[in-house]
């Protein structure tokens, strides 16, 4: 069982390893030695593909144990190579310098179920009410005003006239290249997002 469980997290650290080796901050890669080095790779792969990842999330993709996850983010940070944010809930982790604080906001909230669900609801139809958005993502209407609250907390929606989105381009960029880190709902979405933005003068 441990076998098949060190085997399943090299072949983890190794696939976002060699992502991690493209990306744009290696700079300290080649000071790194063995192990160190290739769950710090890992981790230059996974932050840029999983933006707003939280630790618990981060942790558990890459397979890592918690004091081992905590060393190298904090390695990763000193270095200036990542960035977290403390949201209501979640520490999330960025790349250093990519993306300004609103964008972290929308990432963090776009990493919730519910959220990212309304969200895309909105997206798909801006003029939805309430009562849609409850049926289209099988919650209450409790659940519903207090997702649009905290949406609107962040400044990523307007509830003055029912449910308007602030940063609707933003908000579909983000998903669109990240649809993959997301849910089958986001990629679903990412699929059909050249309809939503067709331009038919």
């Amino acid at each position: 069982m441990t076998d098949d469980f060190d085997g399943r997290k090299r072949e983890t650290l190794r696939r976002f390893a060699a992502i991690g080796a493209a990306a744009p901050f290696v700079g300290s890669a080649s000071a790194d030695a063995g192990d160190d080095n290739e769950t710090r790779e890992a981790i230059r792969g996974y932050v840029p593909t999983t933006p707003g990842a939280h630790f618990s999330k981060l942790r558990d993709d890459l397979k890592l144990g918690t004091g081992e996850a905590q060393y190298h983010l904090r390695t990763l940070a000193d270095a200036g190579e990542i960035e977290s944010a403390k949201d209501a809930d979640y520490r999330r982790y960025f790349p250093a310098e990519r993306f300004d604080d609103l964008d972290k906001r929308a990432l963090g909230y776009l990493r919730r179920e519910t959220a990212r669900g309304l969200i895309l609801a909105l997206l798909r139809d801006p003029d939805a009410a309430g009562a849609d958005l409850a049926a289209t993502l099988d919650v209450s209407r409790p659940t519903v005003s207090a997702t649009a609250a905290a949406l609107e907390d962040a400044g990523l929606l307007d509830r003055t006239d029912g449910y308007a989105l602030t940063e609707p381009e933003r908000l579909l960029t983000l998903v669109v290249r990240y649809a993959d880190s997301f849910d089958a709902d986001a990629v679903a979405f990412a699929d059909e997002a050249a309809d939503l933005v067709a331009y038919d003068p």
